[in-house]
């Protein structure tokens, strides 16, 4: 009798009392409290939508108005209705923002009112997800929307980068520079973004040089040939007819001319470009140019209202032009292109700063926490160290604005930090296996988020696809990835972003992939941390209910004992869930 053990209890079954036991379970376990299910993005009832969930069984649902269209097309009084069924059921909502270029970026370039309505947007959508949500709540943005990652491979001797996006900083136009190994000799053979950039600077800097001394030299040349053009302009004004020779003259003198207009015009453009993205040594060079040449500048301004064409404002422009070139010849390539990422970052970093503080000024400690997403892997700043420097970046942008309202640092540092954090999502960081990183390098991602993550989104993939499976059911290290978390992945909400798939290939299954979420989590049934869980629940059922439906009629269940006809069909049983209440047979519409 002593080695009597009681297993296989159902027919068919194995180990149903392993609390290992599941096909899908991660081997870590997360409470049913702790976990989300997310409503439609592409519908605008939201309060059903929210109503339908909360059915379901969910007790945290993450409002999606990701399409700023739809969001648009929400109304008010259903973002009122929202806070309603949330007090009355005591479900937690967070949401998620609509899909903005923070950065300001656009196909066609970057302008500084894209980015500020870029901000107005962001701080908006806050303030109307506010209605919902009174008490604060958390809001997520992504940190990117519209433009692609670098070009990045992992090898065996480490990252390789094969090409980099520029910016122009003046004009905001965009260009693309190609790494690649030089041969030439005295070149470095290795690859350097810096050092690229620094050249294609260069490049771009002795090219307006030339250029600017070719149209000064050319001037020179046909107001010289254009000498006698005085004696010229005074015949033809008397009337006289001018000789073919003074007319090539009065040719020539104006051909020199429009070069000396050209040339001064991009004397000043050059000195505006140098001064802006010059060291502070270059800069006191330039102001000492402008020293020399203020008193002509403001003569030729005085000359040229007078007559256009005054041979000594000519002479002043030349003047002026040579000692411009001597200065620009004297000081480094100005900064004018920079990689696009850190140009984005500071300029996205200005929109979330700004507009978090924007919400705290209006509602003070029930103001929204807002949770910066890093994006699928194959966008723009969709890495940790991407998400940590914007992070940083806007919590200090936060403090330098909170400090012109009169709030002492301390404190607005203290709020920084409290409303504005990270939001990890363990599949779009998956997805970095396509460029050949490994799971390891994924865990190295989530270790240097780790210290600034308040949110967790939750969906499976193979590393190549942005696929949203159900957890379990690819190959994302969830155990690992919440463990090199802790305490701060295990005090996060944990929002199930798998429905898109769900819906599109199990219609029938309740439109939310909770049942094998709650398998691969392994939860508990109790709201005590114990025995049965739901990664049991398939063997305890064998499989009567599984993702098809209800094979068996009711009497197995009742005859067996199995407990679960009564519960909704979202969480295994035969109950309509999200169709309308369980207990009052009408909808929660």
């Amino acid at each position: 009798m002593a080695d009597y053990q009681i297993k296989d209890i159902y027919q068919g079954g194995y180990s149903t009392l392993d609390p290992e036991y599941g096909k899908l379970f991660t081997g870590y376990r997360v409470p049913v409290g702790d976990l989300a299910v997310t409503t439609n993005p592409s519908e605008a009832m939201i309060a059903k939508e929210v109503s339908n969930k909360i059915n379901m069984g969910a007790k945290n649902v993450e409002v999606e108005v990701l399409i700023p269209k739809t969001f648009d097309a929400m109304n008010k009084h259903d973002f009122k209705e929202i806070d309603r069924i949330s007090k009355l059921t005591g479900v937690d909502m967070s949401f998620h923002g609509p899909l903005v270029e923070a950065s300001g970026m656009t196909q066609q370039g970057f302008t500084e009112s894209s980015r500020e309505a870029a901000e107005r947007q962001v701080a908006e959508s806050m303030e109307r997800i506010h209605e919902a949500n009174p008490r604060g709540g958390i809001v997520n943005f992504h940190s990117s929307n519209m433009f692609p990652a670098p070009d990045i491979t992992m090898t065996e001797d480490g990252e390789k980068i094969d090409s980099v996006v520029v910016i122009n900083t003046k004009d905001g136009g965009t260009g693309k520079i190609k790494l690649k190994e030089r041969h030439f000799p005295g070149e470095e053979k290795e690859m350097n973004i810096q050092k690229e950039i620094s050249h294609y600077n260069q490049q771009s800097w002795d090219g307006q040089l030339t250029n600017l001394g070719y149209s000064a030299d050319r001037a020179s040349e046909f107001i010289k040939a254009g000498s006698m053009v005085v004696e010229a302009e005074k015949d033809k004004q008397e009337g006289k007819t001018l000789s073919p020779i003074q007319k090539q003259a009065i040719q020539q003198f104006n051909i020199g001319k429009n070069y000396l207009s050209d040339s001064y015009r991009q004397l000043q453009d050059m000195y505006e470009t140098a001064y802006e993205n010059s060291t502070p040594e270059e800069k006191t060079m330039l102001e000492d140019l402008n020293k020399r040449i203020k008193s002509k500048a403001e003569r030729i301004k005085e000359l040229q209202e007078k007559d256009p064409k005054n041979v000594e404002s000519i002479e002043l422009r030349k003047e002026i032009i040579e000692e411009g070139l001597d200065t620009f010849g004297d000081i480094s390539a100005p900064k004018l292109y920079k990689p696009i990422d850190e140009f984005m970052m500071e300029k996205t970093s200005t929109t979330f700063g700004n507009a978090a503080f924007k919400t705290y000024k209006k509602f003070k400690n029930d103001a929204p926490v807002m949770v910066i997403e890093n994006p699928p892997a194959s966008q723009q700043f969709s890495r940790a160290e991407d998400i940590k420097n914007i992070v940083e970046k806007s919590r200090k942008q936060f403090v330098e604005q909170a400090i012109k309202e009169g709030i002492s640092k301390s404190e607005a540092k203290k709020e920084s930090e409290r409303l504005i954090g990270a939001t990890w999502d363990v599949g779009h960081i998956n997805m970095l296996r396509k460029s050949g990183f490994s799971e390891k390098d994924i865990l190295k991602e989530t270790e240097k988020i780790k210290p600034f993550v308040k949110h967790v989104h939750l969906s499976d993939n193979f590393g190549f696809e942005h696929t949203e499976l159900p957890m379990g059911m690819g190959n994302v290290p969830f155990e690992k990835i919440m463990k090199k978390l802790g305490k701060k992945g295990f005090e996060a909400k944990k929002i199930i972003e798998a429905g898109d798939w769900w819906t599109q290939h199990f219609p029938k299954g309740g439109g939310m992939p909770f049942t094998p979420s709650l398998e691969a989590m392994g939860s508990p049934m109790y709201a005590v941390d114990m025995q049965p869980y739901w990664n049991q629940s398939v063997g305890l059922q064998q499989e009567y209910i599984s993702q098809q439906g209800a094979t068996l009629p009711d009497v197995n269940f009742q005859t067996l004992g199995g407990g679960f006809s009564q519960l909704p069909m979202e969480l295994g049983g035969q109950m309509p869930g999200a169709q309308g209440s369980r207990t009052s047979g009408r909808g929660m519409e």
